[in-house]
């Protein structure tokens, strides 16, 4: 594996779901595998799971991280090919990108989509010009399309919560006050259909995710129906893809409550807002697990790490 920037980059989920949780059991064995090495994290958004736990994860092994944010501590970084930088970007990539390998042996990126043009977010512009300019492997910590260390650390954490051994997993919209992307949905998708679980998407219409992505899924538009003896019900909003990144749709009635998930394990990747994406009874109870599942992000990326430093 030279880079980590999709969860087809996984070979065998299981593999990495039981090696995941041998790093969580002693998450300092592997401290010296890092040793002299830099990881390189690169924030174009806003960050607190994915910044932190990937910094620890790092830390783990040995690595010594280094925090940029790019937005507003860099010169503006330009992508395009051929164009006269005259205007407000102040860097190329290929300088930029070339610069950061020099000093870090791995670089980690997140970059939001424009949510305006699909072209360009499917594109993935920005993951892939570092892959392509950077001389080191590159880890996705969230892009226009994917962020594969939440989806990792999702079937890690269904992995131990299960309780039995084809359980029903489903992937719910919610209302949101604005438009959001639909990184994680996509990739909690693709680590929904490379498991042995039952799996269905539940949105109303307007929101199904991108066809390529959700394949033969099963799609509901009526919630009630796609609960119905759910063992996980995770919970994400997301903005239209057919009419993109638009709101199409603000229905209360897709906020999450304790009856509708009866004795489901409730999940999310968190930050979460309160009373209008899930009430306050789901998130108190013992059926929400979103803090045990913030706290594998750590050694999802810690097991990414791990693999590229193998892998070098």
């Amino acid at each position: 594996m030279k880079h980590y920037t999709s969860i087809n980059d996984i070979d065998n989920i299981n593999d990495w779901i039981e090696e995941a949780k041998e790093l969580k059991a002693n998450p300092l064995n592997n401290i010296d595998l890092g040793k002299d090495k830099t990881l390189g994290l690169l924030f174009f958004n806003s960050s607190l799971r994915t910044r932190l736990s990937t910094q620890k994860a790092a830390l783990n092994l040995g690595m010594n991280p280094i925090v940029m944010n790019v937005s507003g501590d860099a010169w503006g970084l330009e992508f395009e090919d051929g164009t006269v930088m005259n205007g407000n970007t102040a860097e190329h990539i290929k300088e930029a990108a070339a610069v950061v390998s020099q000093y870090c042996d791995v670089i980690a990126v997140r970059a939001f989509p424009t949510l305006t043009d699909k072209e360009k977010d499917e594109n993935e512009q920005v993951m892939n010009a570092f892959m392509e300019h950077a001389s080191v492997p590159i880890v996705n910590m969230e892009s226009a399309t994917g962020h594969p260390l939440q989806g990792l650390t999702d079937a890690l954490t269904i992995s131990e919560f299960k309780k039995v051994s084809k359980p029903k997993v489903v992937l719910s919209w919610a209302p949101h006050i604005k438009p959001l992307p639909h990184a994680v949905a996509n990739s909690f998708t693709q680590a929904m259909q490379k498991m042995d679980v039952e799996f269905v998407i539940a949105n109303p219409e307007g929101y199904d995710l991108n066809p390529e992505i959700t394949g033969d899924t099963p799609i509901y538009h009526n919630q009630e129906e796609a609960f119905k003896d759910a063992d996980f019900v995770y919970t994400k909003n997301w903005s239209s893809y057919e009419d993109y990144g638009k709101v199409v749709n603000t229905d209360p009635d897709w906020m999450i409550t304790k009856e509708k998930i009866g004795d489901a394990k409730f999940m999310h990747c968190l930050p979460v807002r309160r009373n209008v994406v899930v009430e306050d009874a789901v998130l108190d109870s013992d059926s929400s697990i979103v803090i045990e599942q913030a706290n594998n992000r750590t050694y999802a990326a810690q097991l990414v790490l791990k693999k590229l430093l193998e892998n070098g």
